[in-house]
Order: C-alpha cells, then sequence, then structure tokens
C-alpha cells in the first residue's frame, strides 16, 4: 500500500481543493498532510519544506521505500492525474 505527503499551507484554498481530490482517489489513511509553515524547523536534506515548495503548493508526493525514489505531482492537479499517479 502507498503513502502519499500533501504539502501545503493552512488558508490555502488551492490546497483546500488538492485535498478534495486527492481524498476522490486515495483512502484517507495512506494521506498524510504536512503544513509546510508549521513543519518550518523540520530540515529535509539541506532545505526547508517552505524553501523546497513554497511557491508550489500544494505537491502531492508519492513515498516509496527508498525515499531518493519519492515522486511528486506538483499543481495545477487534476483527479485524473491523481488516478495516474497513484498506479
Amino acid at each position: 500500500m502507498n503513502k502519499y505527503n500533501l504539502y501545503g499551507s493552512e488558508g490555502c484554498h488551492l490546497c483546500e481543493q488538492a485535498l478534495a481530490i486527492c481524498l476522490a482517489v486515495l483512502p484517507r489513511s495512506q494521506l498524510i498532510e504536512i503544513d509546510i509553515i508549521e513543519q518550518e524547523g523540520v530540515a529535509h536534506e539541506t532545505q526547508t519544506l517552505v524553501e523546497l515548495y513554497g511557491v508550489h503548493i500544494p505537491v502531492l508526493e508519492k513515498l516509496a521505500q527508498d525515499s531518493s525514489k519519492n515522486t511528486k505531482l506538483f499543481w495545477p492537479f487534476s483527479q485524473a492525474q491523481v488516478e495516474q499517479f497513484s498506479l
């Protein structure tokens, strides 16, 4: 079973749209919402989440066993694109 991170921030209307699209395709148990602002102090390799995704949110990330093989789907995306991405 695949797991996914959905990067966004509170109050982001595009992030709310992305969440609705993702939940139409993915079970809630497979989706982790990550607020890039709340995680500001958490380094991801050498960059913060705001530095990585701030101008790109929402971003859907498909997690792999080897984190170097994680794949990302950047906004804008459709339900059909999420369905294809989840295969």
